[in-house]
């Protein structure tokens, strides 16, 4: 799971890289609303990868269960 934040982090890095110098902030109308746009989704993107990255539970992967207790079956008394 740690490996595709890791890539996820890779690919809006270099959609950064790569976008970053070609847009403008400071263009007036809808290009600059696209460019502030753009860069806060990319920014927000980051941070959510980051998060998930270093806040995810040690030990638990995809193929392993958490360990719970056994469900004890109740049995219904009748009355009749």
């Amino acid at each position: 799971m740690k490996q595709r934040y890791i890539l996820c982090l890779l690919f809006t890095g270099a959609l950064i890289y790569y976008g970053a110098p070609r847009i403008s902030i400071f263009a007036e109308g809808l290009q600059g609303t696209f460019a502030i746009g753009w860069l806060v989704l990319a920014t927000f993107v980051v941070a959510g990868n980051l998060a998930a990255l270093l806040y995810t539970p040690k030990g638990i992967s995809k193929g392993k269960k958490l360990k719970s207790k056994p469900v004890r079956k109740v049995r219904s008394r009748s009355f009749g």
